[in-house]
């Protein structure tokens, strides 16, 4: 396989160039099908291109994946459900040299977020990727800087913020019903099991690990650290923090904001101090992320956000299994996946509306009718989706540096500790896949 970067020679570099002003210019006209390469498709990434595919105004022109397996099911997929067969690819990089082709959709791990993104958005194309932004801060923080100055449509895939009950809560909140808010609260109680200490062994045929490994350190295969498990991994996930947190963390983020904003007042994206207590209290595996975990957020100038995590347990909390609450001095409301209710301050019951987690179409949707438009998307990746993420990231690095931590976004750095630092970004990307700097965007 070709493994040189887009970015190796000053003869790419202006390719990419000239592609970006290319699509700045080229709208996608109303009638035109829009045309992507989904990278990534299993699991999760399998769910999204079925979404995308069932679309009539999308063409899956690329399918690319790294496992041939996947990937020669994916394009049969795709062919039984459209008539069209796309083009298999092992290397996304090849779609970006098509100058026709309007999209990129990531089902991707984490470590392998940014870079596609990065690369995309620099070839001028629109980019719907899957949450969290990130590998880690400084990835998410390079990949909204990308977008920005190639002027990219970037969509996120936190589907609550296309969801119907969530928006319908959202109105609700706007009406100032829960008077003056100053805590809200999420969690995640999802039953996960064991990964076990599987010994190492070699990639399953027709696995390119090489590429799957990315900008992450070359080490043996083992099977706890790849198909699904990747994410309880220091070097290539987030945690349940970055896996299914940030859902909870988003929402639960929306509403404080949105009922605060009805009182006149406004809670800022990022808290002004995070920390952490938590850590594998429950499985003895390979993974390294915490199984258990309790994360504060102190926002300025008064505003607490608390996320709890337990991922051997399951039992509903407020009724939810996984959701968000906020609290007002005249009321509450409790956001789950398919309904939301408001109490009033004594705890009565006052609306319950029932609904369902059936935010993949409309999420899919919005960000095709952007990429028309031209306008921010529902999870638009710098002012909403990047927000999100980096509360994830931060959460995480405060638990592993066991301290409170004080991000300052002036800076994109922890106020006065060096030692914190270290989380803001990987240590060493593993060459050619190394992370732009902010200049070379």
């Amino acid at each position: 396989m070709h493994r040189r970067t887009l970015l190796e020679s000053s003869a790419a570099t202006g390719m990419l160039a000239a592609l970006a002003a290319m699509n700045r210019r080229r709208a996608v006209a109303a009638n035109d099908k829009i045309s992507i390469c989904m990278v990534g498709i299993r699991g999760r990434g399998g769910s999204v291109l079925s979404t995308f595919a069932s679309m009539p105004e999308v063409e899956v022109r690329y399918v690319c994946d790294l496992d041939a397996g996947v990937l020669a099911a994916g394009v049969e997929r795709v062919a039984e459900r459209t008539g069209t067969k796309p083009t298999a690819l092992g290397d996304y990089r090849k779609s970006l040299e098509d100058k026709t082709l309007d999209a990129i959709v990531l089902g991707t791990p984490d470590h392998w977020h940014a870079l596609p993104t990065i690369h995309a958005c620099q070839a001028g194309k629109d980019v719907y990727v899957e949450k969290p932004d990130g590998h880690n801060i400084i990835e998410g923080q390079t990949m909204v800087a990308a977008a920005k100055k190639h002027g990219r449509v970037v969509q996120l895939g936190t589907q609550s913020r296309s969801g119907p009950h969530f928006l319908a809560c959202m109105e609700y909140l706007k009406t100032g019903a829960l008077g003056k808010v100053r805590f809200a609260k999420a969690w995640e109680s999802a039953q996960q099991g064991s990964i076990g200490k599987p010994a190492d062994g070699k990639p399953p045929p027709g696995v390119d690990y090489d590429m799957w490994l990315g900008p992450a350190p070359l080490r043996p295969f083992n099977p706890a650290r790849f198909h699904g498990n990747w994410r309880w991994f220091f070097d290539y996930g987030t945690g349940d923090l970055g896996n299914d947190g940030v859902h909870r963390l988003d929402y639960s983020r929306w509403a404080l904001q949105t009922a605060a904003a009805a009182k006149g007042e406004t809670v800022p994206d990022l808290p002004r101090a995070v920390s952490a207590h938590g850590g594998k209290y429950y499985f003895d595996d390979a993974q390294e992320w915490p199984d258990t975990l309790m994360v504060t957020y102190d926002f300025a100038p008064g505003y607490l956000m608390t996320y709890e995590m337990r991922v051997w347990n399951s039992y509903p909390l407020d009724g939810e299994g996984e959701g968000a609450a906020v609290c007002g001095d005249n009321g509450y409301v409790v956001l789950g996946n398919s309904r939301w209710r408001a109490y009033d301050r004594r705890g009565k019951l006052i609306k319950d509306e029932q609904g369902s987690y059936a935010g993949d179409a409309a999420h899919v949707k919005n960000f095709l009718d952007c990429m028309r438009s031209r306008a921010r998307p529902a999870a638009d990746l710098e002012t909403i989706g990047h927000p999100s993420s980096l509360l994830c990231h931060l959460g995480n690095a405060a638990w592993r540096a066991g301290r409170t931590l004080h991000f300052d976004p002036a800076t994109y750095t922890f106020k006065g500790d060096d030692a914190a630092n270290q989380f803001l970004t990987r240590p060493e990307y593993r060459k050619p896949w190394v992370l732009p700097k902010l200049s070379e965007v």
